[in-house]
């Protein structure tokens, strides 16, 4: 039998389960097991397949289902650490709250007694989130009025009817976690410390796009005018997967909340950022913040809307003390998160720059239609040579903004 450890990470497919498991296999100091839930949806598969040429230890993929509690138990099997990163994230409110709240806690539940029952595992690292710390949905508390400041001590209140479906299943599954554990007879206790990441940007490794992706998508690819009044809490990919990776093994990580963040940002600010950059490549990025009664009344026939309607104008931030001083992750510069994330979004594709068509392109047109309707050509049209095509980069006017605002801001 092998003497170097196995680390099981479930959620392997998922955003940032696909960076802890790329940062493991280019590191080599572990067997990397990863978890899928079906090995035939090669979409998810072969990203994973080729996230490092050449590992000194190949990756070994398992199935397993976090609302199936027997699929656990064969996964976790020979595991010295367990980083359970799999979680459901929607892009708009559910219809149903269980659909995003019974895996969360019931999956989390299954593989730490898949951990308890197994045994040889050391500890386990959990994803969590800020909204787990507090929910930017909800009102600042009393107690932190002042500095509108979190940090670890602080928790969502999970039966606040204010809180988001989402908020409310990180929340409780965390609260799970660290209740499950505490309640562990010693022959099957093992260590648990937990990481709770901001919105979580970077580049990607596949188009299977992060959904916190959405609003530099909208605001890169024309489709919105405006931008809505959203301070986000952001963090890079990269520093969630290294805080993960240093939590195994940190003793002081053991017991403990670790918050990562980058640092706070208004949405116009990551606009500018973006405008700087890109709109000399062409690309028309929206700076103008849209009333906040217009988002409102979006929210009233787009779901989206209704997540983002309670964060608007919100002003506060979270502690990353614990990520620097204990875990040792210096945190990425928000403008290179920031930049990456486009970049990684245009080299897949995901966006593509459009451009309109000259003038004189345009005057092709109308004598090939002209002449197909037997009408007369227009002046000057003729078979003249068409102008190289240029991307359109004039500021649009700003317009009362439609279901494109760019507004999906969820904590991750």
């Amino acid at each position: 039998m092998s003497s170097i450890p196995v680390v099981l990470v479930t959620g392997a497919s998922g955003y940032i389960g696909s960076f802890v498991v790329k940062q493991l296999l280019e590191e080599g100091n572990y067997r990397v097991r990863g978890t899928v839930r079906s090995l035939d949806n090669d979409d998810k598969v072969k990203p994973l397949r080729e996230l490092v040429a050449e590992p000194k230890y190949p990756l070994e993929l398992v199935e397993a289902d976090l609302l199936k509690e027997d699929t656990w138990p064969a996964a976790v099997k020979g595991a010295t650490y367990v980083i359970h990163v799999a979680s459901p994230f929607p892009d708009s409110i559910p219809a149903n709250p269980d659909d995003v709240i019974k895996p969360a806690v019931d999956g989390t539940l299954a593989v730490l007694k898949a951990v308890s029952e197994a045994g040889g595992v050391k500890r386990v690292v959990l994803t969590s989130s800020i909204a787990a710390v507090y929910d930017a949905c909800l009102p600042i508390p009393k107690e932190n009025e002042e500095t509108k400041a979190f940090n670890e001590e602080n928790w969502t209140n999970p039966d606040d009817p204010l809180l988001d479906p989402y908020g409310r299943s990180k929340t409780l599954a965390e609260k799970a976690a660290w209740d499950f554990v505490k309640e562990l007879p010693e022959d099957k206790k093992f260590e648990l410390a937990v990481i709770n990441p901001a919105v979580v940007l970077g580049p990607l490794v596949s188009k299977n796009t992060a959904t916190s992706h959405a609003f530099i998508k909208k605001l890169l690819d024309r489709s919105a005018p405006a931008i809505a009044k959203i301070n986000v809490c952001f963090t890079d990919v990269r520093d969630v997967a290294r805080a993960h990776i240093q939590a195994l093994t940190t003793a002081e990580a053991a017991g403990h909340r670790h918050i990562i963040v980058t640092k706070n940002l208004w949405l116009k600010d990551i606009a500018q950022i973006l405008k700087k950059e890109f709109q000399p490549k062409g690309y028309h990025v929206p700076t103008v913040v849209v009333p906040n009664v217009f988002v409102w009344l979006n929210s009233l026939v787009e779901k989206a809307y209704k997540m983002v309607v309670p964060r608007l104008g919100r002003d506060f931030s979270y502690e990353n003390n614990r990520m620097k001083d204990v875990l040792k992750v210096a945190p990425t510069e928000p403008e290179k998160t920031i930049i990456d994330s486009a970049n990684s979004l245009i080299e897949l594709e995901i966006i593509t720059l459009k451009k309109k068509k000259a003038k004189k392109d345009k005057k092709a047109d109308s004598a090939a239609a002209a002449a197909a309707n037997g009408e007369a050509a227009v002046e000057g049209s003729g078979d003249a040579p068409a102008k190289e095509l240029e991307p359109e980069d004039k500021e649009k006017k700003p317009e009362p903004p439609t279901s494109e605002v760019p507004v999906e801001i969820a904590a991750n």
